[in-house]
């Protein structure tokens, strides 16, 4: 029963990049795109280098979750968590106790499968339309927030809000065994800065690069709901919303300053 369950969210999720792709295509893509003739290996040799760059950090981050991060948080031995505790109380628990089913449902699906939407199509539709100023401040933005945030999450082990109050995981209750998969990708005491709020806080400044006004309000929506969903669900404390957002902040704004001094040269 659960083995057809997972399957049907598989599909189910799977449908739902289906059917975003389609509604991107028809209200994002300019017109003429389509017309023109794009020689997409021309395309990926000139944005390499940055494709390179997010292909490394995601290996990276793959590396540290399931390789590295065990043997550091036995390192430490000591959970913060309960110092963050001491600073914010109940309030993002406080959400898990009065869930509405509807809503748990709508920001699971913004957690799981609209964010991860944005976060493979931004790169994509950067490189078919050659922006490279917008794909080289998501590749390098990409590489700043992980490198800050790495020591943060190797010796700074603070264990994600609905684990620590041992509340049923929404994710897991809406999408069952999804966290076998989820926690393949992170882990659970990963969570100062949160990098939900930061990659979602760049995407939508890197697609505000590219002029494309619709799509940009799109996902400065999207990353709304993102920055929502972390605390709705119970994953984040404020903290690490507070911290991943003002890292994303200052990485944008060195980026800025770098890019703009670059083209000036």
């Amino acid at each position: 029963m659960a083995v057809n369950l997972i399957e049907t969210w598989y599909i189910v999720l799977g449908l739902i990049n289906l059917g975003l792709i389609i509604f991107s295509i028809k209200f994002f893509i300019p017109r003429n795109f389509f017309k023109e003739k794009i020689g997409i290996l021309k395309l990926i040799n000139a944005n390499f280098i940055y494709i390179l760059i997010i292909v490394g950090v995601v290996t990276l981050h793959l590396i540290e979750v399931n390789l590295i991060d065990p043997h550091t948080t036995e390192f430490v031995g000591y959970d913060f968590t309960n110092n963050i505790k001491d600073i914010e109380g109940d309030f993002v628990y406080w959400f898990s106790q009065h869930w509405t089913p509807v809503l748990v449902y709508f920001f699971v699906l913004i957690y799981i499968a609209i964010y991860s939407f944005t976060l493979w199509f931004s790169p994509i539709y950067f490189i078919l339309t050659n922006n490279k100023k917008a794909m080289k401040t998501l590749a390098y933005g990409l590489l700043l927030i992980y490198v800050i945030a790495l020591p943060f999450y190797l010796f700074l082990p603070i264990t994600n809000v609905y684990t620590y109050y041992s509340v049923n995981s929404a994710l897991e209750t809406v999408i069952p065994s999804v966290e076998s998969f989820f926690y393949s990708t992170t882990t659970q005491n990963n969570c100062l800065p949160s990098l939900h709020t930061a990659m979602t806080i760049l995407i939508a400044y890197s697609v505000s690069l590219t002029g494309n006004k619709k799509l940009t309000y799109f996902v400065y929506l999207i990353m709304i709901l993102v920055i929502i969903s972390v605390i709705y669900l119970s994953i984040h404390w404020v903290l690490d919303v507070i911290s991943g957002a003002l890292l994303s902040i200052g990485v944008i704004l060195i980026l800025r300053r770098y890019i703009r001094a670059e083209h000036n040269e």
